[in-house]
Order: C-alpha cells, then structure tokens, then sequence
C-alpha cells in the first residue's frame, strides 16, 4: 500500500479521497488554483501544493505541474477523482514515465474507451450487446445520411470524443439530418477538437442504468451491481440510486456479465463504470465505459458496505482485489442527489455567489468504513459556509446521499433530508430536487431519461409556501433586530416605538423577493395585547427568539410555527416547514437617508469580469438605463441604474475581474 499519494482534483471528490486516505493512514497532497487557496481539500489534506491560476487550463488541466508537484512532495501515486485529468491518457502517460503510480487503468485502456466509435467496435468483437447504428470511419455526410435512413428514424447523433451531453443530437426525419449532423460536428470540434460523430437507433422513453465493474492486475474482474441514473437535465444526471429499480435476477446477472466482458477486453485495471441503455421490456445496450471513479459511486458504497476509493488504491498498489464475484451481495438502498447552485427554472444555468449562509441536514460526512457507510443520511461537500461558487468549476454545492432498507424508506429519508437543506448565496436546485422525489413517475419507479420533460408543467408549476407563517416569522425577527419587544419581555427593554400611555401601531413594508411582489404587514401592540394584519386579515401574534442560532418561534391566530431565519442587510430568508422564502425589508428611514445624500451603490450580483461599459463619469442617465455589463458562468448580466441621476465615479474597466458584492461604480441619485 501507498505511504503518499498527492489527489489531482478539487472539491468534494478531493474531500473525499482524503478521507479514505486519512482512514489508512496514508499521507495525502492537495493542488489548488489560486481560486482555491483556501478551499475546503486544501485543509482536508495533509500537505498542499499550489499549480496556477484560477481557470482550470492554468492549473487543474497542467499536467506537467501536477506530475512535478507529486515529485517535489514524494507522492508515490496520483488519484485523478474524476472530471479534470481522470479519463487523460497523456496525463496517465506522464505518470507512468516519472515512475509515479495512476490510480487508475492502464494506457491502453483509457486510449480504447476515449473514442465511442472505437470503443462501439471492441465491444461488438466482445458479444457486448449494442445499439444498432454507423460507428464507421467514414464520415462523408452523404454516407452518414444514407446510414441513418437504414437505421430509421429517430436517430441519435453523437459525437464521438464526446461526454457531458455535447455534440448530441436526436433526428426526427430524414429532411432534417443534413442540418443536425453540420449542428452536431461544429459543437463537436468546439468542444472536443474532434468533429467525428457515431449515429445510433434512439430509443423512446429509455432507462440509464450503469453497472460498477472493478478489475486488478491478477486477472481478477469482478461487478458490484447496478445503478439508475435515469433522471437527468440536459443530459447530465440529477439523482442515482442503487440498485437500479425493477431489475428482475436475470437481468441484472446478464448486465453485470455483459459489463465485465467489457472490462476484460480491454485489459482494465481498477475502478470503471460501464453504462447501457435500457428498454421498457430489459433488453439493455452498451453506450460508453467511463475509465475513472463516478459521481454516483457513493450510492454503491452504502448498498455494498465497501469504500471504493480504498479498493483502488489497494488494487493500484498491486494487490488482489478484496473480494470475489460470489461474496458481494446489495443490502437495503440508496439514493444520491446532486445539489448544485443553479437556476432550474432558467434552464438550470449555473448561478455563483457567495455561500453566505449553508446548512445541510444533519449526517454523516463521507461515511466511510468500520460501518459506517451504513448511516442513514450522509453528505459528501467540497465547500463550506463562506466559501463562493465561482465560475471556475462546475457549481456543486453537495451530494446528498440516504439509505434504507428498502426504497420506499430510502424515499421518506430523501425528502426529509431535502428539508433540511439551508442556502443563502446562489440560487439552488433543492426546491426542484424536492419536487422530483415527490412526484408520481420517480416515487414509484417509472424512470426513464425524458422524466423531466415529460412532466415539465407539474414540476416547474408556481409553488404553494406558508407565506403567512414565514411574515411572522420574518416579522418577529425584525421587530427583535429593530429593539422591538418579543412576548414575554419588559417593555422597558425596547428601544425604539416610543410612545406614552398608549399602545402603537407600525407598518412594515416588504418585497416577496421570489416574485417580485409588494407585501404590507401591520403590528401593532395594545398592553399586552399584539396583533398581525396582513392582506386583510388581523389574527393575535406572538413571537420569541428559539435557543439555536437563526431560530425563531411564532404563533400567529391559532398557527404555531417554527423555524430559522437568516438575516442579510435587510433581506430576511426564512426557512421554516420544508419550505425557503426570502422577504426584503422596505427600510424607508434608510431609502429616505440614502436619497438627501444623494448616491447610489451599484454592485455586481456575482464574481466574473467585465466585458462593456455603457457610461462614462459624468453622465446623466435614467432610471434602468443600462451601465455595466458582466460576464460570469457563460451568462451576460446587465447593471442597471436604480433611479435617475448622475455618475460620479466607474471603478471597473473592461476586462477587470470583480468579486461578488465589489461597487462597480457610484451614481449620484437625483
């Protein structure tokens, strides 16, 4: 076994090697970027080491500065984790010459399995079973056109170097392949510097389902069953479980088999994951073999009881695999969901910001060993509250992964765990998470890659939330931040409604920050005696200050509510029955101080760089009239002026890069 491996990667899978490699007792070395200086791997490991500048190519993708770090720290192997270097066969290569061990397959291996087509056509002299379609290397597009009209439509275009959903394709008629296939090889050579493209039968209504092979350096190949990853956005997968739903024996023996033949023709050595395609009636397809350790992989680690980073670094030193085919069993199930910083609604377009606020759901983080992969709940994170989502990398926030016994209790644990998720910062995908474990199709199994098309209206249709109890509580914790007076204390203790020998009355004026909506709130306290009106309705109100941080307790009429409000400036975000609300306080003693001094701060929404000023100093502009646009995430955002006025100062040029929050530049109000 290794003494010191250095981990190629950043974030949670980074996190998570670590773990398994403190467990052991073996040293781990950290990389990092300089946006990622005082990230959550860099503490997680024993030593650190920093390779360049923010963006990924100036230092995640480095592969001589990665493999000089291993040497300078006296790393004898590097954990690729996954993405980044992991399926790079110069990376691999590299490592191989300045004699350090890659946790990971041979070569040769990650050569076969990088092209589809290559890898179509090893599979086919193996009896894996594939989809019928064109994986030739002639790529004339009249020959192409000639072969998808065999097949028969639909046909899936793909891009052969291709992964994450790009260069894809799906033809309805033959009058619309010649536009298709020129769309699908332009993305293709963007993306992947590779414009072949592979054309298969699509199949309606499919199923995701990948089995986890391992193989050592002894001839040992063995499976460790099944996953669904079924649910996806832009073919990117949303939630996995383990094992995959429905499978009668038969099937899944077949599938595993079918896996390891795959495995086994390319000499493979370590952890892979070979992923088919599946019809309603289980006849399942080869689709690709990923030569690395997956996302998902936890699900299968809490149904098997076995760390899979620890199989790989024992398997890369040289040992035998730990187990044989007839001694690994599923016990219980296993679902994982990916909570990332994104905006489902506009198209899951990742968002970035600050992580101002973060709580999880209470678990077990990377539970791994002695049993306790067993544990009910656990989470897998590579970030931290305080930490920002950067436009950098891909903006996950955590793996959230429960077990039970059976899938319907796996079921019940995810929607509670999905509960107790907190985030202030980016825009996340909980609430849509939430609503996907809820639903009908995914509740009871009918999976299939389109679900979240097929049932678009239902879950992105408006959400029902306890507006009334969420005001109450976002009341009593102004009217406490304000020196208001919670139930139960001496009036003495208050510090601002002054009055003499009568009660009052105070108007508190707040924007539904989800909808953009004015909402007017009344208190008001005669003796002993306090009172909520809101849209009309005036019910008796109480509220109090709960023991732990954030809390808040509140009964309003004969509702009796709890839950943790997170104040930002005067934006209040409750989070109380499930549910997260944000109310802005409409401070109009402030509006009205910040008008007689006459500016206005425009700051920038999210970390990125400045790509055009629209004004000058100086200029007399109008109320929205744009001012600075900004780049981040692939996304273009446009600063607006907040009211008429004039522009004092521009502290940002074109091509400056600003953090979140950072002025851009100041605007004398009128």
């Amino acid at each position: 076994m290794f003494n010191k491996i250095l981990i190629a990667n950043r974030g949670e899978i980074a996190c998570r090697v670590a773990a398994t490699c403190k467990r052991l007792g073996i040293t781990s070395v950290a990389v990092y970027s300089d946006a990622d200086a005082n990230a959550k791997h860099v503490a997680a490991c024993d030593e650190a080491v920093h390779i360049g500048g923010s963006t990924a190519a100036e230092s995640y993708l480095r592969v001589e500065r990665i493999v000089e770090a291993a040497l300078a720290t006296g790393a004898q192997a590097v954990h690729p984790g996954y993405g980044f270097l992991s399926e790079n066969e110069d990376f691999a290569h590299a490592c191989e010459k300045a004699g350090i061990a890659f946790i990971g397959p041979p070569v040769e291996a990650i050569a076969a399995m990088g092209s589809k087509a290559a890898a179509k056509a090893l599979m086919h002299s193996a009896a894996v079973p594939l989809v019928p379609g064109y994986h030739g290397d002639d790529q004339n597009a009249d020959l192409l056109h000639r072969q998808a009209d065999e097949i028969g439509y639909p046909v899936l275009l793909k891009a052969s170097a291709g992964g994450g959903g790009k260069g894809m394709r799906v033809v309805e008629r033959t009058e619309d392949f010649p536009a298709a296939l020129a769309s699908c090889k332009r993305e293709a050579a963007s993306s992947f510097g590779n414009d072949r493209v592979l054309i298969e039968k699509y199949l309606t209504r499919p199923r995701h389902v990948e089995v986890q092979v391992f193989a050592d350096k002894h001839g040992g190949a063995v499976y460790l069953f099944d996953r669904d990853c079924s649910v996806q956005r832009r073919h990117q997968k949303v939630l996995e479980e383990a094992p995959a739903p429905g499978l009668q024996p038969q099937v899944r023996r077949a599938m595993g088999e079918a896996a390891v033949a795959a495995a086994r023709a390319v000499n493979y050595v370590g952890a892979g994951t070979v992923e088919f395609i599946m019809t309603a009636d289980g006849e399942f397809y080869f689709m690709e073999m990923n030569t690395r350790l997956q996302v998902e992989h936890p699900v299968t680690e809490m149904v098997t009881g076995l760390d899979l980073v620890e199989w790989q670094l024992r398997v890369a030193s040289g040992e035998p695999l730990p187990l044989a085919q007839d001694q690994l069993r599923i016990d219980g199930h296993a679902i994982e969901a990916r909570i990332y910083a994104e905006h489902p609604a506009r198209g899951f377009l990742p968002s970035t910001g600050t992580l101002k606020h973060l709580r999880m759901p209470a678990g077990v983080e990377f539970a791994l060993g002695e049993g306790g992969e067993r544990a009910a709940v656990r989470i897998d994170s590579g970030v931290r509250e305080g930490d920002t989502i950067t436009p950098f990398y891909d903006p996950m926030i955590a793996k959230l992964i429960v077990y039970g016994a059976s899938r319907d209790e796996a079921l019940k644990r995810m929607a509670h765990a999905l509960r107790g998720f907190e985030v202030v910062g980016p825009h996340t995908n909980v609430e849509f998470l939430q609503r996907i474990v809820a639903s009908v199709p995914f509740a009871t199994g009918d999976l299939d890659t389109g679900l979240i098309e097929r049932h678009h209206d239902a879950l992105f249709a408006p959400a029902k939330k306890p507006l009334r109890e969420a005001l109450a509580l976002a009341c009593g914790a102004l009217l406490t931040r304000e020196g208001g007076v919670a139930h139960g204390a001496s009036p003495w203790d208050a510090l601002s409604h002054w009055r003499l020998n009568s009660g009052y009355t105070q108007t508190l004026n707040w924007r539904d920050v989800e909808k953009d909506a004015a909402l007017a709130v009344v208190f008001s306290r005669d003796g002993d005696t306090q009172t909520l009106t809101h849209d009309g309705h005036a019910a008796p109100f109480k509220w109090w200050r709960g023991a732990g941080e954030h809390e808040y307790g509140a009964i309003i009429g004969d509702q009796h509510v709890t839950g943790r409000v997170f104040i930002d400036g005067d934006t209040f975000h409750v989070f109380c029955r499930g549910e997260a609300l944000a109310f802005e306080w409409q401070n109009l003693l402030a509006h009205a101080a910040d008008a007689e001094h006459g500016e206005g701060r425009l700051t920038a929404p999210m970390p990125g760089k400045v790509i055009a000023v629209l004004v000058e100093q100086g200029a007399v502009v109008e109320k929205g009239q744009p001012l600075i646009v900004m780049e981040a995430m692939k996304m273009e955002h446009t600063i607006g002026a907040p009211a008429a006025g004039k522009v004092t100062e521009v502290l940002y040029a074109v091509g400056d890069q600003v953090a979140d929050g950072a002025q851009l530049l100041v605007l004398e109000v009128e």
